[in-house]
């Protein structure tokens, strides 16, 4: 079957319609602190627990981890859009600034920011960084995890949403009868 993947800016974007959660990626390099907002990380593996993670290729948090081999996924909170978005911006102050007024405390294993109410922590030493098709996949395997309760931030259809998507026609998704042209 032929097809083809949308990507004008008036045309809809089927693979954003994909939902995850959204999560907060920290490393200490240098002995600074840097993070970035990701709506994508994946569990790879339970045995050995892996999570794999997206990031656009030449990503500085995907050079940052390679550098320094482990890395802490920081999953987000209904309450934390303002910090996701904050942690999403690319003219965001580089290193510790960006963690000016954002209470976290060192995770044991990486020293990487464990972000103040975050959902569950993630400490990964890092196993690889492929690159598959226009990204490059952080992969680590977890050597250290705390969940707790609450609702997750979630991504959609491009935005964020605090535990609970809208109808897909709310968030401009196609009608349910109308097909899509996607790549296989």
């Amino acid at each position: 079957m032929s097809v083809t993947v949308s990507a004008g800016p008036r045309q809809p974007r089927p693979l954003r319609h994909l939902a995850s959660a959204v999560s907060i990626l920290t490393v200490r390099h240098s002995g600074r602190p840097h993070g970035t907002t990701v709506g994508t990380v994946t569990a790879v593996s339970q045995r050995p627990p892996l999570l794999g993670v997206c990031l656009r290729i030449g990503s500085t948090f995907a050079q940052l981890a390679m550098a320094e081999g482990r890395f802490v996924v920081n999953v987000l909170d209904a309450s934390q859009t303002g910090l996701a978005r904050r942690f999403a911006d690319r003219a965001r102050a580089d290193g510790a600034e960006q963690f000016t007024d954002v209470p976290w405390n060192p995770d044991p294993c990486t020293g990487a920011p464990l972000l103040a109410g975050a959902l569950a922590h993630y400490s990964c030493r890092v196993l690889a960084l492929p690159r598959v098709g226009d990204h490059d996949v952080l992969l680590g395997r977890v050597t250290r995890a705390a969940a707790h309760q609450g609702v997750p931030l979630l991504s959609y259809a491009g935005d964020m949403f605090a535990g609970a998507i809208p109808s897909a026609a709310a968030c401009g998704a196609p009608a349910r009868n109308r097909k899509e042209n996607i790549a296989t």
